[in-house]
This record gives structure tokens, C-alpha cells and sequence, in this order.
């Protein structure tokens, strides 16, 4: 992180030009006037929020079905073209759709990025489902375990990783959806202030709202992510 912000320190003395590319002190002296102002806290937290609801919305959902699917060998055939053609639907295109049926409100905003989600998750946790130990239904099969049992101490267990290796890839993917759902159709959050200051030429500040909400997923990553992760796969290790 340290190189990153020597390299881009050099790049921006080099370039002379701080409408063009901002010095990083320029950058952290504005960041500073954003947060004191209360802007930049409160934009952060509205797409925090959005990103966390389509998150939980894309787990859910995505989940089941790749359960569903992964189980099932007739609803997998029926299901997997479906999958393939959400996978392959543009992202812009859900967005549009959505704010043009549902509205520009808040629903439309998160399930357009829930339904862009929803399919990676399925197609992750259908893989998961099909590596289900047969070994260990059987026993619990045998011992006769209720079902709420088996899904609790037999399949939750193997499918941990798989659910935690998609909550990694997907909160990625869902916060930079969210941004552009911001920029189209909403009236606060990162996407929305980056949009204002777009047009305005005001790059610095662009910079200003890109990098602080990469540095809070940065966090969410260090501090639940990854050790949500270890501790999913912590059976594996020896």
C-alpha cells in the first residue's frame, strides 16, 4: 500500500497537473474536509447499506437454489440454461430494467444487483452440492438423524467453504454493482457523489469517495471475510 502511494505521489509530480491526477496529499486533505462536513460518512454509509441488503438478498436466494440444483438432477437440467443466461445478462441491462418496471426507487436499486449476484452464488453452491460425501448421508442415514439434523451436522459443514469462498467473490462484485446503480438512478451513496463530481471535473473528489469506500471493503474483507473463511474451512486443516 506503502509503494502504491510513492508511485502515485511520483506519477502526480511528474504529470504537474492536479486537475488531471491529484497529489495523494491533496486527496487525504479533502478526505479529511469530507469527513469533518459529515458528506462523506453519510454517503459511504448508504452504500454500505444497499450493498450489505443485496448481499444478504444474493446469499439467500443464490444459495437455495444452487442447493436445489446441485441435489436434483432434473432441476439442474432445467435450471442450468437459465443460470448460463443470467450469468451472461449485463449488469447495465438488469439496471435499466429494473428502474424502468420497479421504479428509481431503493427495491429496484437492490434487486438489481441481488438478480446480477444471485446466479454466481447459485452456480458456486450447486458445485459445493454436487461434492457432498455420499459416506456420510448414508451415516447419517443410519443413525437416523432428523433432517434439521443431517442439514445442520452433515451438509452445512462440507458446503461452509464453498458459501464463504462466494461471500468473498460476490461482495466484490456487489459493491462495484452497486456504485453504478448509484450513478444511474439514486439520489446519495459513493456512486451518486462520484457522478456529481464527474461532471464537474472535480477529480480529486472522485478519488475522494472511490478510494474511502475501497478502503471500508478493504476492512469488511480483513476483519470478517477472511476469518469468516478460516473458520468455515478450519475442519479441513490437520
Amino acid at each position: 500500500m506503502l509503494a502504491f502511494v510513492l508511485l502515485w505521489a511520483i506519477v502526480a509530480v511528474i504529470a504537474g497537473s492536479p486537475n488531471t491526477l491529484p497529489a495523494p496529499w491533496t486527496v487525504a486533505r479533502l478526505t479529511l474536509v469530507e469527513t469533518l462536513s459529515g458528506e462523506l460518512l453519510f454517503h459511504l454509509s448508504a452504500t454500505l447499506a444497499r450493498t450489505i441488503a443485496a448481499f444478504v438478498l444474493a446469499m439467500g436466494i443464490g444459495s437455495a437454489i444452487g442447493l436445489w440444483l446441485g441435489t436434483d438432477k432434473r432441476a439442474d437440467a432445467w435450471g442450468d440454461p437459465w443460470l448460463v443466461g443470467l450469468l451472461n445478462l449485463p449488469a447495465l441491462v438488469t439496471i435499466v430494467l429494473c428502474y424502468i418496471w420497479i421504479g428509481l426507487t431503493e427495491v429496484a436499486a437492490i434487486a438489481a444487483v441481488a438478480i446480477n449476484k444471485i446466479p454466481l452464488v447459485a452456480t458456486q453452491m450447486r458445485e459445493g452440492a454436487r461434492t457432498l460425501e455420499p459416506a456420510l448421508r448414508d451415516m447419517a442415514h443410519v443413525f437416523g438423524m432428523s433432517r434439521g439434523a443431517r442439514l445442520r451436522h452433515v451438509v452445512l459443514p462440507q458446503l461452509a467453504p464453498h458459501f464463504a469462498a462466494s461471500g468473498r467473490t460476490g461482495i466484490a462484485l456487489i459493491w462495484k454493482i452497486v456504485l453504478v446503480v448509484e450513478f444511474l438512478g439514486r439520489s446519495n451513496g459513493v456512486g451518486f457523489m462520484i457522478h456529481q463530481y464527474f461532471q464537474l471535473f472535480d477529480v480529486a473528489r472522485v478519488l475522494v469517495y472511490a478510494i474511502s469506500f475501497v478502503a471500508v471493503m478493504l476492512l469488511v474483507e480483513m476483519l470478517i471475510l477472511q476469518p469468516w473463511q478460516r473458520h468455515a474451512t478450519r475442519w479441513r486443516r490437520p
